[in-house]
């Protein structure tokens, strides 16, 4: 027991004031002389003992009286368990990602977790209220409601962890209460923090009562027809649902074509064929679940023909016009002694076709090309000096060619992941007619695969900086040394290494994953371009290369949509942005994610179980309620004992 006047113990010492006072009235009787009468002398001794009595229980009565009475003014009460942490201040931590669209009991998770906090947060508690984007520090519910009440969906993922560190950077060392309100989707192994002893973890689920979705996860384009494109939309399924679901796509605001998806597969490509133009819209399904992955937007731009150049002899170059040709391609043939070296930083991918030297000034200039964005296709000449070949790829990374192997090796293996190979098969093939080489250098280093011999080393390799790309081959694939040339292979290989991926095709870039595309256009160095739809703008951070403009998006925009990149009000190229379906599976829930933290079934109820934990039991009442009974025995004894 303590208590909360401890000075008002010292009043105790008063307890000596009845036990003086019981004390003078115990004075001895005189004896008084009467008749010799017996009756009278057994009344003496009874009224005596009688008086004796009813003089010890007053002084007992009035003894624990004011005891009591003392007790209840000093304010007794018993220590909380939690007594030291009813200072500590209160966090709460909202998942407000897109997995919070999912409907529960009362409407969707996000929306009736907002309204439970709303409702059952006194209006002058002090808090900091925090989401997986935005924070209300140090405030109440009254002075955020309307934020809280209009609170988005957000695109990043929700990361306890995360957002622990940026309350411990904001509020280091000081002791807290932290409520998480999540539907642990996605969440990976368990939450581990640094926090103190004096702080504490809870946790609230929200439980969603349907785990099916339905979700459009890919646009690609399969094929490029004369007049037409054909579109694969790839669908995924997750759960049991009980309809067809509707697909449709839009160009703009223009419906362009329909379908509905089976319920019976829950993996589905639909295809849609629509005009080889421009094209800006979106693809949008229709379920009952989740809505954030419903619709996909995507943009097609019209096709720009892609520089290539190509250095070498006439004669080793005459396969190359055949697959560069005058409808795709701006395609040319030098020879690597005339070559213009200003012509090189125009080209969107550069050829070096078994030329049997690179000199320093043109090593020194495809450095720079590559380092802007360039493509740089190497081919070497297997009868030359290794050496000289070193010295040029060593300005790109620490890739080397051994001597030379004179040996028959055949290319059996594909990389079908990699990016020049996408849309090139329909399925992964194991069994075809292998190209072959007969003299051929060994590359080490360090590089992504994308053609192989049958003994693991590489024929074709890529290596890149994320802007620029280099393309090399172990060998050369001259008729005399290679029939390459007559694979099936040759043409998606080169063809995709020649394409610039800004020219052409489709683009739909994921939020979040620091995607960039290249401008071809010149500003002025105060001039920035912009990137805006009817709803939403930003400006994106710009590298100027050339006569080219790098525009990188790090985590923007926030919402999902087709934009346009203007320069002024010129629009110089449409693109598109969609959320990461990584939330789209509902049934992946890490029950185990809040281990660490004590669970509460709702909001009210984490407020009473801190309040309850740190509220000290307080006695003094008791106190005042045997102060008052004392006093109504003592007044019993005054009348009833004699």
């Amino acid at each position: 027991m303590q208590f909360k006047n401890p000075e008002i113990l010292y009043f105790l010492f008063l307890l000596i004031i009845p036990i003086l006072v019981h004390l003078f009235q115990l004075r001895r009787f005189k004896k008084q002389e009467f008749t010799n009468v017996k009756l009278l002398k057994e009344l003496q001794i009874q009224t005596r003992k009688s008086a004796t009595i009813k003089k010890w229980l007053l002084l007992v009565t009035r003894l624990l009286l004011l005891t009591a009475l003392i007790f209840a003014f000093a304010q007794p009460f018993f220590k909380a368990k939690d007594f030291d942490k009813k200072n500590n201040e209160l966090i709460l931590v909202i998942d407000n990602s897109f997995s919070m669209q999912a409907k529960g009991n009362n409407g969707e998770l996000l929306k009736r977790t907002i309204q439970d906090i709303l409702e059952n947060t006194p209006e002058d508690q002090q808090l900091s209220v925090l989401t997986n984007d935005e924070n209300f520090y140090d405030t109440n519910i009254r002075n955020i409601q309307k934020e809280l009440q209009n609170l988005n969906y957000s695109s990043t993922p929700f990361n306890p962890a995360a957002i622990i560190t940026r309350i411990e950077a904001k509020k280091p060392g000081i002791p807290k209460d932290i409520l998480f309100i999540s539907d642990a989707v996605g969440l990976k192994e368990e939450l581990k923090t640094n926090l103190s002893e004096t702080s504490s973890l809870y946790y609230q689920t929200a439980k969603a009562n349907e785990t099916y979705n339905t979700a459009i996860k890919n646009v690609q384009i399969s094929q490029v027809l004369d007049q037409f494109y054909e579109l694969k939309i790839s669908i995924k399924s997750y759960g049991d649902f009980e309809n067809d679901v509707p697909i449709s796509m839009y160009n703009g605001k223009k419906l362009v074509g329909k379908a509905l998806i089976s319920k019976e597969k829950p993996q589905k490509e639909i295809l849609f064929t629509i005009p080889k133009t421009d094209f800006h819209g979106y693809v949008k399904i229709e379920d009952n679940s989740l809505t954030y992955d419903n619709t996909f937007y995507f943009s097609i731009s019209k096709l720009q023909k892609s520089n290539v150049i190509a250095v070498g002899t006439p004669e080793k170059n005459n396969f190359l016009s055949r697959i560069f040709t005058a409808e795709e391609f701006n395609y040319t043939s030098t020879d690597w002694k005339t070559l213009n070296y200003n012509a090189v930083e125009n080209a969107d991918a550069l050829v070096l076709n078994e030329i049997p030297s690179i000199s320093s000034a043109l090593s020194v200039t495809l450095k720079n090309y590559y380092s802007k964005g360039g493509t740089i296709i190497f081919i070497p000449d297997v009868t030359s000096d290794v050496s000289n070949y070193n010295a040029f790829l060593s300005n790109f990374s620490k890739i080397s060619f051994s001597e030379k192997t004179q040996k028959e090796k055949q290319i059996t293996q594909i990389s079908f992941n990699h990016p020049i190979y996408a849309n090139v098969f329909e399925k992964k093939i194991s069994n075809f007619q292998y190209p072959k080489t007969n003299a051929s250098f060994t590359i080490n280093g360090s590089n992504l695969p994308v053609l192989q011999y049958e003994d693991k080393n590489v024929f074709l390799g890529n290596i890149t900086n994320k802007l620029g790309n280099l393309y090399f081959f172990s060998t050369s694939i001259n008729k005399e040394n290679s029939n390459f040339q007559n694979s099936p292979l040759i043409v998606p290989t080169f063809y995709n290494m020649g394409q610039n991926n800004n020219k052409t095709g489709l683009n739909a870039f994921i939020i979040g994953e620091n995607n960039y595309t290249i401008i071809n256009e010149t500003i002025a160095k105060d001039n920035v371009l912009s990137v805006t739809n009817s709803e939403n703008s930003f400006i994106p951070m710009q590298q100027i290369l050339n006569n080219k403009i790098k525009l990188t998006f790090g985590n923007y925009p926030e919402k999902s949509g087709n934009y346009e990149v203007l320069k002024d009000k010129e629009s110089l190229k449409a693109i598109s942005f969609n959320y990461p379906r990584n939330e789209s599976d509902l049934s992946q829930i890490n029950s185990d994610y809040f281990d660490s933290c004590t669970e509460v079934n709702a909001v009210s109820t984490f407020y009473s179980d801190i309040h309850s934990s740190r509220t000290s039991n307080e006695v003094w009442k008791y106190f005042i309620f045997a102060t008052l009974l004392l006093l109504l025995i003592e007044l019993l004894i005054q009348k009833f004992v004699k």
